[in-house]
């Protein structure tokens, strides 16, 4: 801890984009090619290459700002992205829905069940877990559903696929895997419908890890963003195959997108689709996987000259 709070202290540039991602400073003003810039150096320590980007993230950066994402809302829109997997993948792949409100004050509590998940729908950290409804604080709760609400998730990291979204809450029903306490996040890497890498996420309420796979369950020793130790256990899923299948259909057409699932007793849960994973800033150690991924890339032609200033 003291050593991030030294390093943070060394880079007062990341300190600012540090609290416009938290709602407390707004730099809208400013262009998304020269915050993208900006907050890339700020989290990198490095020029932002947009004439010929090679790593994973230079390559999501230029998407972010010449893949045209404003077209992708509706598959990033936690509510509206139902209407897709329904249609193509089936219904039974979605987690079971409770409610959908505008606003905090419209859920009527007395008819969610005693278990259950709120979450807005055009962000990624305001899920509330409620295990119990008899000690579930409402106040808590509204405080920081409310607030999500009122943010424009887009000027945190210029990733236009969420600008456009209309907030709104959803519940969805309560589950977890085998663990019993949480269900791990099986993150699929997926390059022009080809599955390439698999993240899992585990214990992200306590202590957040993360391993790396390959399509055939095997380790890969490299960390993005979260440690990683080739001695902790996941289990290859049952299910990998029909995992893959699904997010070889979900992701086809895309230059990059990542599908996230869950598996629970068995069955296949949607969880979401991300464009720009970690808003292209993830850490690489070691640092040549990112050249690898980024390979795996294939940018969009267009006719667009980009002066690397």
């Amino acid at each position: 801890m003291y050593k991030k709070i030294l390093n943070l202290i060394k880079n007062p540039i990341r300190i600012l984009f540090i609290l416009c991602g938290r709602g407390f400073i707004n730099l809208n003003w400013l262009s998304d090619e020269k915050f993208i810039k900006m907050e890339y150096a700020a989290y990198t320590g490095k020029k932002l290459n947009l004439s010929s980007p090679k790593t994973f993230n230079e390559k999501i950066q230029w998407l972010k700002l010449y893949g045209k994402l404003e077209n992708y809302t509706h598959l990033v829109d936690k509510y509206e992205v139902r209407k897709y997997i329904s249609a193509t993948i089936g219904e039974k792949y979605l987690i079971p829905l409770i409610g959908v409100w505008n606003k905090f004050d419209d859920i009527d509590f007395n008819k969610l069940p005693e278990q259950f998940v709120l979450k807005c729908t055009h962000d990624f950290n305001s899920i509330i877990i409620c295990k119990d409804k008899t000690t579930f604080n409402k106040r808590k709760a509204r405080n920081k559903l409310e607030k999500c609400l009122k943010r424009n998730f887009y000027y945190s990291g210029r990733e236009t696929q969420y600008k456009n979204i209309k907030p709104k809450i959803i519940a969805e029903k309560y589950m977890v895997d085998e663990s019993g306490i949480e269900l791990k996040d099986y993150k699929i890497f997926c390059f022009n419908g080809i599955p390439r890498v698999i993240q899992v996420d585990f214990d992200r309420f306590v202590d957040h890890k993360r391993l790396i796979f390959d399509t055939e369950w095997n380790y890969i020793p490299v960390a993005i963003a979260y440690p990683t130790n080739h001695e902790w256990i996941i289990n290859k899923p049952e299910n990998l195959g029909e995992m893959l299948h699904l997010a070889e259909i979900l992701s086809k057409n895309y230059p990059h997108v990542r599908v996230d699932l869950y598996s629970i007793a068995g069955r296949i849960y949607f969880g979401e689709l991300t464009f720009t994973h970690e808003a292209g800033f993830a850490k690489f150690e070691p640092e040549e996987f990112a050249y690898k991924m980024g390979s795996w890339i294939e940018l969009p032609s267009a006719d667009i000259l980009i002066k690397n200033d």
